[in-house]
C-alpha cells in the first residue's frame, strides 16, 4: 500500500505542472475579450478603413497596420496612374509594339478587365484613360473646353482592350494604348487586404477602400456586419438600404457626384467606350454584390454604362446580385435582380 501511495503521489506531482499550464491557458482564453478594432488611413487619393474582431489568435494591431499599409503602398506604386513612377504609368508611356515585365497585380487586373469586357461586348474597357483625360476626368485631364467629335474620334483610335495582351510575366501592347485600372483597382485592393487579414488570423472583418467594401464573419455578440447603400443625392448622404454581409464584396457606381455641367447639359464621369462620350440615360446608380469585390467593382461600372434596360437584362442573364436606381421624372425608382433578392429579400424600400 505504501508503494502504491508513493507511486500515486509521484504521478500527481508530475501532472501538476501540465495541469497548471492547461489551466492558465484556459484562463487566458476566458480573460481575452473579443472586441472590434479599427485601422484607417489615406490611400489611392482617398481613404481606407478596416474594422475587425481582435481574437486571441489574430496578429497584434500594430502588425496588422504595418502589413496593410505596406500592401496598399506597394499597390499604389504598381498601379496608380496618378504617379509617373508607377509600373503602369511607365508601361503607358511605351510606344506601340513594346512589352514590359509587370507585377502579378497588373497582369491579374488586365486579365480580369478583359474578361469583363468580353462578357459585356466592351461596356468595360481598361484602356479608356486617354478619353477620361480628354473629358477632364483623368489624371491628365484639363476641362477648359468641350472636346469636338473629331478629337473624340482621334483619341478612340488609341483605345481598345484588344490591343493589350499578357505574355508570361510581361504586358504587351500592339497600339499606343494606356491602361487605367480605376474601374476595378479598389475592389481588387479590398480583396487583397481581406486575404492578408485572414492569413494573419483575422476571421471577422469589414474592409472599405475608396467606397468599395467587403465583410466576413460576425461581430462580438453574434452581430452581423452591416453596410448602408447610399441613396443618389448630390448634396447629402442618405442611407437607402442597409445590408447584412458575410463573405461578400459590395460596389456602387453612380453619376450623381462626379460630373460637370455645360450649357445646361450634364456630363457624367462614366464614359461609354463604344462612343467615347459620357453616358446619357436615366440610370442614377447601381450596386453590385459579389464574393469577389474586384468583380463587383467592374460589374457596377459596366452596368452603369449599359444603362437601365440593357443593364438589368445583362444582370438577370448572368445571375448578378444588383440594385438599380433609375431617375424617373422627379423621383428615383429602385429595382433589384432575383439574385439580389435571394441574398437580402425582396421589397426594397425606395
Amino acid at each position: 500500500m505504501t508503494r502504491t501511495l508513493h507511486q500515486f503521489l509521484s504521478v500527481t506531482a508530475l501532472l501538476k505542472p501540465v495541469t497548471a499550464v492547461a489551466l492558465a491557458t484556459a484562463l487566458a482564453g476566458c480573460l481575452f475579450q473579443e472586441r472590434v478594432e479599427e485601422l484607417s488611413g489615406p490611400t489611392m487619393g482617398s481613404t481606407y478603413s478596416v474594422k475587425y474582431v481582435a481574437a486571441s489568435d489574430a496578429a497584434p494591431k500594430k502588425q496588422l497596420l504595418v502589413e496593410i499599409e505596406s500592401l496598399l503602398e506597394r499597390f499604389d506604386r504598381q498601379l496608380s496612374t496618378y504617379r509617373a513612377d508607377s509600373d503602369i504609368s511607365v508601361f503607358n508611356a511605351l510606344p506601340a509594339g513594346q512589352c514590359m515585365p509587370m507585377p502579378d497585380s497588373a497582369r491579374e487586373l488586365v486579365l480580369a478587365g478583359q474578361q469583363l469586357s468580353q462578357e459585356s461586348d466592351g461596356a468595360l474597357d481598361l484602356t479608356i484613360g486617354p478619353l477620361l483625360d480628354l473629358w477632364g476626368f483623368g489624371p491628365q485631364g484639363r476641362r477648359e473646353q468641350m472636346p469636338s467629335a473629331e478629337e473624340v474620334a482621334k483619341v478612340r483610335q488609341s483605345v481598345g482592350h484588344q490591343h493589350v495582351r499578357v505574355e508570361d510575366e510581361q504586358l504587351c501592347k500592339d497600339a499606343a494604348v494606356q491602361i487605367d485600372f480605376n474601374s476595378i483597382a479598389a475592389g481588387y485592393a479590398v480583396d487583397l487586404v481581406a486575404q492578408r487579414l485572414e492569413a494573419l488570423g483575422v476571421e471577422s472583418y469589414l474592409v472599405e477602400i475608396t467606397g468599395e467594401l467587403k465583410a466576413k464573419g460576425r461581430k462580438p455578440g453574434d452581430e452581423p456586419w452591416r453596410i448602408a447603400i447610399e441613396a443618389p443625392r448630390v448634396n447629402e448622404r442618405v442611407a437607402q438600404q442597409v445590408l447584412e454581409l458575410d463573405g461578400y464584396g459590395v460596389s456602387t457606381s453612380g453619376d450623381y457626384r462626379n460630373y460637370f455641367e455645360r450649357d445646361g447639359r450634364r456630363y457624367s464621369h462614366t464614359l461609354d467606350p463604344a462612343t467615347g462620350t459620357p453616358i446619357e440615360h436615366s440610370l442614377a446608380a447601381v450596386t453590385v454584390v459579389d464574393p469577389s469585390t474586384l468583380r463587383a467593382d467592374g460589374l457596377s461600372t459596366l452596368l452603369m454604362v449599359l444603362g437601365p434596360e440593357r443593364g438589368q437584362a445583362f444582370a438577370a442573364e448572368h445571375g448578378i446580385a444588383a440594385l438599380f436606381v433609375v431617375h424617373e421624372e422627379q423621383e428615383f425608382v429602385t429595382t433589384s435582380t432575383a439574385a439580389f433578392d435571394e441574398l437580402f429579400g425582396a421589397g426594397v424600400e425606395q
